[in-house]
């Protein structure tokens, strides 16, 4: 078995976290010895708790998340319920995709698949960050007819710049997918920089700004017929309040838009379109996603003033190859407000869509303004055989309009690679640590419970 990919992937790390590289290489070694005493048992299960013949064993990888691997370091006796999985025999091979077959003995309607990781971390808005990143995913009714519902739940605190986040994001599918709701709930105190409006911004424009940040997004979408339309109304609040601009510059964008308000309230109803043919949304693959969301905000729901907004989400997932599960995957997100002054805080902005993950290599908030428009492609695989770790490699450009014109007029581009550690096999949750690089010397870590997109 060849080293050459492991030896390939340091190289292009090593002069950005040696340590870390090296810490994350002995558990690749690890994880392939935790797979190899479980393919040498004398008897593999697979998910029929069918026998393998000898003849057959050497064709088949048992999956292993990171609860196995801590077993096996801790030497923890725990019961044999192995994924089985068919394997090329080749090291560097796609992720697997979590099985979701009727007959499959692990995944049941009721049965929750908790995946939780206490760390600490470092991202460009958030400084050296506590967090306890779980997600939560369970069956409202048969795997056959029922998509995996997840709830991710990331509490943290920064350890640099006092701010705290409470994150709650939710898409729970009734049985037999006859409704999906969505929530987005968020409580934020959260002191951080802001780079002024359009595209013209640069780093020597940031300006430091102190608010707190309540938002609650809750979506009930109805299917239409028997297909993967959806469609359905839902509520959406953002409050922001305690504003107070720490710098004493008057003419920056922020003073001159948002002018002396200490708090603002955009309050409004949405309707949404949605097609999802993803069976699990921790991880894609060959599938389509595409949500519309149009949100009209009334001074009759509370809100400050009448504005409106369109919210564009398409997401395609693509296996290269039927021999193959190496997955391309492709995000397009358009976002628009018209119809009234939008808020400062509530314009489209880096970093703010619904799971905060535009613009990898880019600070959050680096750009913002009346419209934005992104894109991203990201190619997925695998590092070990047994899917305990996985890689990507991505790009993406973004742009914003200007206040005056609303046109676009500039692109910012930005790309990396990432390491993916499997949390739960059966669920297909990921820990996603990825490195970006931006313009101007811009890059950084990023972190996700599951895939980016």
């Amino acid at each position: 078995m060849s080293l050459y990919p492991v030896r390939y992937f340091i190289f292009k790390f090593k002069k950005i976290i040696p340590t870390g590289i090296i810490f994350y290489a002995c558990l690749i070694m690890l994880g392939n010895t935790v797979a190899a005493q479980n393919v040498n048992s004398e008897n593999i299960l697979t998910e029929d708790t069918t026998v393998l013949s000898k003849k057959n064993q050497k064709l088949l990888v048992s999956q292993v998340d990171i609860k196995d691997l801590a077993k096996e370091l801790f030497d923890i006796r725990h019961h044999l319920t192995l994924r089985i999985v068919e394997d090329s025999g080749f090291f560097v091979h796609p992720l697997s995709h979590p099985v979701l077959q009727s007959e499959n003995a692990f995944l049941k309607p009721g049965k929750l698949l908790f995946a939780i990781l206490p760390a600490v971390g470092y991202t460009l808005q958030t400084g050296t960050t506590a967090i306890v990143a779980m997600n939560l995913s369970f069956l409202k009714g048969n795997a056959d007819s029922t998509n995996l519902s997840t709830i991710t739940i990331n509490p943290a605190m920064s350890l640099q710049y006092n701010q705290y986040f409470l994150n709650i994001i939710s898409n729970v599918w009734s049985e037999k997918n006859k409704w999906d709701f969505l929530g987005d709930w968020r409580l934020y105190k959260y002191p951080t920089y802001t780079y002024g409006l359009g595209g013209h911004s640069t780093v020597n424009d940031a300006d430091l700004i102190d608010y707190s940040f309540l938002r609650i997004y809750q979506n009930a979408l109805k299917q239409i017929g028997a297909s993967d339309f959806y469609t359905g109304f839902g509520y959406n609040l953002d409050y922001h309040f305690s504003i107070s601009e720490q710098s004493d510059a008057i003419g920056t964008d922020f003073h001159l838009y948002n002018g002396n308000a200490q708090k603002t309230v955009s309050s409004g109803l949405s309707y949404n379109l949605l097609y999802d043919s993803r069976k699990n949304s921790n991880y894609g693959e060959d599938a389509s996603y595409f949500n519309l969301s149009y949100r009209y905000n009334s001074k009759y729901m509370g809100s400050d003033q009448n504005w409106q907004s369109l919210y564009l989400d398409f997401r395609k997932y693509i296996k290269l190859s039927p021999h193959s599960d190496n997955v391309l995957a492709f995000w397009n997100l358009d976002w628009f407000t018209f119809g009234g002054n939008a808020p400062y805080f509530d314009l489209p902005s880096t970093g703010w869509d619904v799971y905060s993950n535009t613009g990898r290599g880019y600070i959050q908030s680096r750009l913002r303004g009346p419209g934005m428009l992104y894109f991203e492609t990201e190619y997925r695989f695998k590092l070990t055989k047994n899917g305990l770790f996985g890689g990507v490699i991505f790009a993406n450009a973004e742009s914003v309009s200007e206040i005056a014109t609303k046109r676009f007029e500039t692109v910012l581009p930005g790309e990396g690679l990432g390491l993916r550690i499997k949390l739960n096999k059966i669920s297909g949750a990921n820990l996603s640590i990825d490195y970006g690089f931006g313009t101007s010397g811009s890059q950084g870590f990023f972190f996700n419970i599951s895939e980016v997109f």
